[in-house]
């Protein structure tokens, strides 16, 4: 029986490995139930995997460990905080051995639970006939092979929680399930509580980014003060789902529907049907509102049945690369730039030759200032020039950076840079994702002396029928646009990656532009403005594809741009592998509305419109 009345506090510590220390003492003293911390992605399982075949005892987010439990075990255990992290990267149980070294020797008697089981390395020979769920591709040599691990979903958090743990540590788990099984365990959701699900995956997805739901990477943040003391997020949860974020009072950055929005949409597929271990999420429908300062309500998720298989992903390793920065100043610095790389790509390719070397599988130069990065000619007497190369040996990546390193006397004028050590190649390392039986990945859960092994429930499966789209904006009625402004003016945007592809979620200021934005903004226009991404490097063949999704509740779209990224993450040569920089881009485009409309909406127009 569901506990309507109660509700909990969760706090949103941790949004990657290397992140800031600073929000464990911050989120305690603000008062909480439960301390999050999201250390995982696909490019740290590869470095994680990297580091334990030096060391067995490696292969864990070390952070968690000194810079989180050793300095601040003494309040965790005094406010009686529990910790739930995916610190446990490919070693969970190394990663709790240290743990609990600690706590031996502090004489606590907090206890600590391990759950494993996502580690499937040792059975790839299994799933040499499975196909990539992207673009259909073989599955790697095993030699290549670097890391295979499921995403876990919250149950097995919820049970360690029943048995008592008070920290919990997991391998590769899905960000948002450390969140969801905290909630599963307070409130007794059930494995067919489909709305509820969603609804604390919605959670889990505001706080896994940290500081990102409170002003971090905004679109206004020229209007928030205090980011170098940014608050970390905070959400109180209630039984039915229902939320409120906010942010520990006298810190830094803000807590808005904008922000909030932002991070909901923040590396989002299809809104309508995000695929969970435990759910699929549709958040089309979920209301964001402004319910005081610093403090913003949620709600209206729902959720359909979890799918029938678990995503795994593999990271692998195929060759190497690198890559430099190289500034130039003057009238032609752009062209004194690609003078530049053009002379370094001719050295690079004769010494190639000399070694009986192959030639590069891809070569990447992009002028920063010049306008590649936005798709727009853009004349600048200041630029930086990125030159980056991969090949499949290190002698190779090696040529490039000695023959640039040798033009120095001979450059076009204007060079400069920071003087330092010549960089190194590093692996260039691939994600290969696909999907398995939930069923044939069995969980392992230890605490102490218990252990146990679960397995992950039978209900009915997703269908993508179950799925009902909802209409999107009417046209007909709206009024003659007489101006156009940025579509900054209008909207909110927040761009991120998935692998290869990239999203850009756009936000209306107020509910009546977004028919307008939908209006100027769809999949051609979307293409064009970013072909020039597409077709910047030699390995994209494939032609643009974008996909366009609506979101009455928060009024917003969700643009997705498959194959775009250059083959994404540390697989890919671009300055901009993750797609970071494409809200910004879109947030220039003009959009045509009536200024009558931003007049009503107490939105002046800018003096250069």
């Amino acid at each position: 029986m569901l506990a309507m009345s109660k509700r909990i506090t969760i706090g949103g510590a941790s949004g990657y490995w290397g992140e800031s220390l600073m929000a464990t003492p911050q989120l305690l003293g603000a008062g909480v139930d439960y301390l999050v911390y999201d250390y995982l992605a696909e490019i740290t399982m590869s470095l994680l995997a990297r580091a334990r075949a030096k060391n067995p005892a490696a292969g864990y987010a070390t952070d968690f460990v000194q810079g989180v439990v050793a300095p601040h075990l003494a309040e965790i255990e005094k406010r009686k905080v529990k910790l739930v992290s995916n610190a446990g990267g490919v070693n969970p149980a190394a990663c709790g051995a240290a743990i609990q070294t600690l706590l031996d020797e502090s004489g606590s008697r907090l206890k600590v639970a391990v759950i494993s089981g996502d580690d499937l390395l040792a059975r790839a020979e299994e799933f040499v006939s499975a196909q990539e769920m992207f673009s259909g591709a073989a599955f790697p040599p095993r030699e290549q092979i670097l890391s295979i691990n499921a995403y876990l979903g919250a149950f097995p958090v919820a049970r360690a929680l029943a048995l008592g743990a008070d920290i919990v540590v997991t391998g590769r788990m899905v960000d948002s399930a450390l969140t969801l099984g905290a909630c599963i365990h307070e409130f007794g959701w059930g494995e067919q509580d489909w709305d509820l699900l969603a609804a604390g995956s919605l959670a889990g997805h505001v706080l896994e980014c940290g500081p990102q739901a409170s002003g971090g990477n905004f679109t206004d943040w020229h209007r928030l003060n205090g980011l170098d003391e940014i608050g970390y997020p905070l959400a109180a949860i209630a039984a039915d789902g229902t939320f409120t974020c906010t942010k520990p009072s006298g810190t830094g950055g803000a807590v808005s529907r904008g922000t909030i929005a932002e991070q909901m949409l923040y590396e989002l597929g299809d809104p309508q049907a995000y695929h969970l271990p435990d759910v699929v999420c549709d958040f089309s429908e979920v209301k964001i509102e402004n319910c005081g300062k610093d403090k913003v309500r949620l709600a209206g998720a729902r959720g359909y049945p979890a799918p029938r298989q678990l995503k795994i992903c593999a990271t692998w390793a195929q060759g190497f690369r690198g890559g430099g920065y190289y500034t130039f100043v003057g009238a032609r610095a752009a062209a004194a730039a690609k003078t530049f790389a053009d002379a370094v790509w001719a050295r690079a390719r004769r010494s190639l030759r000399q070694a009986n070397l192959a030639d590069y599988d891809e070569v990447s130069a992009e002028v920063l200032g010049g306008g590649e990065q936005s798709g727009a000619s853009e004349a600048s007497s200041e630029v930086v020039l990125k030159l980056a190369a991969r090949h499949e040996s290190e002698r190779g990546v090696q040529a490039m950076f000695r023959e640039a390193a040798g033009l120095g006397l001979a450059t076009p004028a204007g060079l400069s840079g920071f003087a330092g050590t010549r960089p190194r190649p590093s692996p260039v390392v691939r994600l290969f994702s696909f999907a398995w039986d939930k069923t044939d990945v069995p969980i392992k859960l230890g605490l102490g002396a218990q252990s146990e092994t679960l397995q992950m429930a039978e209900t009915p499966h997703f269908a993508p029928a179950l799925v009902q789209r909802a209409a999107p904006p009417a046209l007909e009625k709206l009024r003659p646009a007489d101006t156009e402004v940025a579509l900054e003016v209008l909207a909110w945007g927040r761009s991120g990656d998935k692998g290869d592809k990239a999203n850009i979620g756009v936000i209306a200021r107020a509910p009546a532009f977004l028919p307008y934005i939908w209006q100027a903004l769809d999949e051609a226009r979307i293409a064009s403005l970013f072909a020039h991404f597409w077709g910047s490097d030699s390995s994209q063949a494939k032609p643009p594809k974008v996909e366009r999704f609506y979101l009455p509740g928060a009024h917003a779209i969700n643009f997705l741009l498959h194959d775009v990224l250059g083959g994404g993450g540390i697989a890919s040569l671009r300055n901009d592998a993750q797609g970071k920089t494409y809200a910004q881009i879109l947030l220039r485009q003009p959009v045509a509305v009536p200024a009558d409309l931003l007049k009503q909406e107490n939105i002046s127009l800018p003096k250069n419109t």
